[in-house]
């Protein structure tokens, strides 16, 4: 028989498996201490149940731990994560250490719909939403996990799109059960799907990071076709209904494509665009992927770019680039062990 993960699961549902299985109510938030406090990887480990209560666990359920099955580390100490997701299917996670403060950045699906145009994940096609346990994997198996300071929901695959689950996840991350942390360590990037993105901020006190790469809508719409649902103008419309001058931080990332969007002409848009809005725009270095037209910008086109902005009371910052010799790319190491496996069946 399968038996179920425990790990992803949250105080009310540890509340009901405990009932369920006819142990004492305390025992839901002794076993979320045993997972998401001491990060235990099986039932026998947590020793304030009795042997009849873990005995009577184990039989439907397991800690559902697993550790990555690979590791590529990058010269700048970047490292990326394989983790299995079932099926044949394999998820990333990166590991940015800088200086006081380790980053990891965490998927939520296998592949993604929204099929971005620089996105290698998005040529992978959608194969799966992961489980809440699988999101919250990749930070309770990480060799690292206890150096970290913050989460960012910007791995394979659109958090919005898993929201029930990403959900879930964010409340053992920020929930006294579960780890604890303050919201301001997390950060959840998506293309700006409507519906969940107005559960996630007001079901949340996570950051928020838009991808926006261009603000003329016909050419966002080349390069993400996610525009003709969701168009960035209705996005930041919607946004505007929010206050964002408190702790809550909203941004928006900017990959610059050269010839494409880093012109001064995207650059008055841009300000158009955001103006009023409390927000600041990370402009980000392409990595470059197989089969891609595409290039990125050269370091002195971005700073003029994020100058100008600057200038015109638009706060922006150029995101460091990191890991770029261990398939830098989110989504390529993921792609080449996916191609393995079908070669060798």
């Amino acid at each position: 028989m399968q038996k179920h993960a425990l790990l992803g699961l949250t105080l009310p549902e540890l509340q009901a498996v405990v009932q369920e299985l006819g142990m004492p109510g305390f025992a839901a938030k002794q076993i979320a201490s045993w997972l998401y406090d001491k990060k235990v990887t099986s039932i026998d480990e947590m020793t304030n149940l009795s042997l009849k209560h873990r005995e009577r666990l184990k039989e439907e359920y397991e800690v559902g731990a697993e550790p990555p099955v690979e590791a590529m580390r990058s010269v700048d100490g970047t490292v990326k994560y394989l983790y299995r997701a079932g099926g044949g299917h394999f998820v990333e996670a990166v590991y940015i250490p800088d200086g006081d403060r380790a980053t990891l950045c965490v998927s939520s699906q296998v592949g993604c719909k929204m099929h971005c145009r620089f996105c290698m994940t998005g040529r992978q096609g959608f194969s799966a939403n992961l489980t809440a346990g699988q999101i919250i994997n990749q930070i309770n198996s990480l060799p690292e996990r206890d150096k970290l300071t913050n989460v960012v929901m910007m791995g394979m695959g659109e958090p919005l799109d898993n929201l029930d689950e990403v959900l879930k996840a964010l409340d053992i991350m920020t929930a006294p059960y579960g780890y604890g942390w303050s919201p301001k360590r997390v950060t959840l990037s998506t293309v700006g799907l409507r519906k969940g993105l107005q559960r996630y901020l007001e079901e949340t006190d996570c950051h928020l990071a838009v991808s926006l790469h261009s603000p003329v809508p016909q050419q966002r719409a080349q390069l993400m076709p996610a525009e003709k649902a969701f168009s960035i103008v209705d996005i930041v419309e919607n946004l505007h209904r929010y206050d964002f001058s408190k702790q809550r931080r909203l941004s928006f990332e900017y990959i610059m494509f050269k010839g494409v969007n880093d012109s001064q002409v995207h650059a008055k848009e841009l300000l158009k665009l955001l103006r009023g809005l409390d927000c600041r725009v990370n402009l980000i270095r392409f990595h470059a992927i197989p089969g891609s037209e595409l290039e990125g910008c050269d370091a002195e086109q971005m700073t003029a770019f994020r100058d100008y902005l600057t200038s015109h009371g638009l706060f922006t910052t150029i995101r460091a680039s990191r890991g770029e010799d261990i398939f830098a790319a989110c989504g390529m190491l993921s792609t080449a062990r996916m191609e393995e496996n079908k070669n060798v069946n």
